[in-house]
């Protein structure tokens, strides 16, 4: 996981610097001292239900103003950015075979195999044992 968020970071540093005037992106979230606070939180605890409201809170923001500014710094809903989250690292830990597909549901913040599975099929266009399968594959030599 910390892997696949390093080579992200490592994109958005090379693509833009962080600052109020740099393309949306996560680096510029990250250079917001309160989206960072709220950032944090959704990294770290990715599998918690989190709400707008809740997340506002974090970034010590009203609920508008939380999502307009996380809307303008990152380019997408909070609720958008959390799914891309999830689903990102519902993948990275799919590929790496150790977890059944209920604990890595579970640590992507599913109630459910069958609810995260249908999520995750839309999200990736293909179910998480294929997706697994597929990955694993291209990685063989």
């Amino acid at each position: 996981m910390l892997t696949r968020l390093l080579e992200v970071l490592l994109i958005e540093a090379l693509r833009s610097t962080a600052g109020p005037t740099s393309p949306p992106g996560l680096l510029r979230g990250l250079s917001d001292d309160r989206l960072a606070a709220a950032l944090r939180g959704m990294h770290d605890k990715p599998a918690r239900p989190w709400t707008v409201t809740e997340l506002a809170f974090e970034a010590n923001l009203s609920r508008s103003a939380f999502f307009d500014r996380l809307r303008r710094a990152l380019g997408v809903a909070p609720m958008a950015y959390l799914l891309h989250w999830r689903m990102s690292l519902a993948g990275n830990l799919l590929t790496q075979r150790e977890l059944s597909i209920a604990e890595v549901a579970r640590r992507a913040g599913y109630g459910s195999t069958s609810a995260f599975s249908v999520a995750f099929s839309k999200y990736a266009r293909v179910s998480p044992t294929s997706y697994a399968r597929r990955e694993v594959t291209a990685l063989a030599p």
